[in-house]
């Protein structure tokens, strides 16, 4: 097995938003193999606490092993939806900052029996709780042309949706669809002979908005962010790392209904809503990868990262 290390992406800017306070208490959303959770804990003092989520066994494994290194740290087996429930289990009714890293690790790419890559010959699985929900192959015997088409052109911005997701249903009828390089094949020859070898892999798109399909990572997200804004302490931050346009304007959305207050129509000569922002943009527009890190980790190519505040609204 491939043991590539899995390299933080937009680490140094992503640090620097979350933490605002030393002595604070934070929350790792997305846990993973830790590379960002150890990077706070170096620049938190020994009063600090955080706490790390993740529904995948092995970063709970990983974080197992953190806990015995680091006893400021806590590892805590729940998908990031689940994020008010952990830190009410730690004692906690609000903290100094929450970070996400969304996406797979990868540790996770180069596991052939997880099923996230096309690179290697694996399983349709594509869970990142392998325990629990069902795999790819299940939930694509019972999708229909249009839906998948949907999810492929929603999940991944791939623009050949409605040509891969007819050939992925053939090759499944045909009894040709059994691990993840049947599924790069097919992608590979659904997408037109001239564009097949521009840019990213033609399975790249769909292999990633499979992955977020069979992981409800959408709606993940609008549970994360609505429950981590809340929360947040004022002057907390909330910092988000997606890789997804589809992604980062669920969240840019989420946090903008926040920051904006008013909800009135706008031919409304005064506010009757009464609703006030709780929220402030620190970073609106996506921070990202510098070339020398691009060079360094190809996969912070296509990171974006937003950073939020939560503002005092008991004034």
């Amino acid at each position: 097995m491939n043991t590539r290390a899995h390299i933080s992406v937009l680490a140094a800017p992503y640090i620097e938003a979350l933490c605002t306070d030393p002595e604070g208490q934070y929350i790792d959303a997305t846990f993973g193999r830790g590379g960002h959770t150890r990077l706070l804990l170096n620049q938190l003092s020994d009063k600090a606490e955080v706490l790390g989520l993740d529904r995948d066994p092995q970063a709970i494994e990983a974080g197992q092993t953190l806990m015995q290194e680091d006893k400021r740290f806590t590892i805590a087996y729940t998908d990031f939806a689940g994020i008010t429930y952990a830190a009410e289990n730690q004692g906690w009714d609000s903290v100094s900052g929450i970070g996400f890293d969304l996406g797979v690790s990868s540790p996770q790419l180069d596991q052939a029996e997880r099923g996230f890559s096309f690179m290697q010959d694996g399983p349709l699985d594509m869970r990142m709780d392998n325990a629990s929900g069902k795999p790819l192959v299940d939930k694509l015997a019972k999708v229909s042309e249009s839906e998948l088409t949907k999810i492929i052109r929603e999940y991944g911005d791939e623009k050949f949706a409605g040509r891969i997701s007819r050939s992925i249903l053939k090759a499944l009828r045909d009894g040709q669809m059994n691990t993840t390089k049947d599924l790069e094949n097919v992608c590979f020859h659904a997408t037109p002979k001239k564009m097949r070898h521009q840019g990213a892999h033609p399975a790249t798109r769909t292999f990633q908005a499979l992955r977020i399909w069979v992981n409800d990572e959408m709606n993940q997200i609008d549970d994360a962010v609505n429950a981590s804004m809340k929360l947040l302490k004022a002057g907390g931050r909330l910092a988000i790392i997606s890789f997804h346009s589809g992604e980062d304007r669920r969240i840019r959305d989420l946090i903008e209904k926040q920051v904006h207050g008013c909800t009135c129509p706008r031919e409304f000569p005064m506010c009757v809503c009464g609703f006030k922002p709780s929220m402030k943009w620190v970073q609106k527009k996506p921070v990202r990868a510098s070339e020398q890190e691009i060079e360094q980790n190809p996969r912070s190519r296509s990171a974006m990262l937003r950073v939020a505040e939560k503002l005092d609204i008991s004034c």
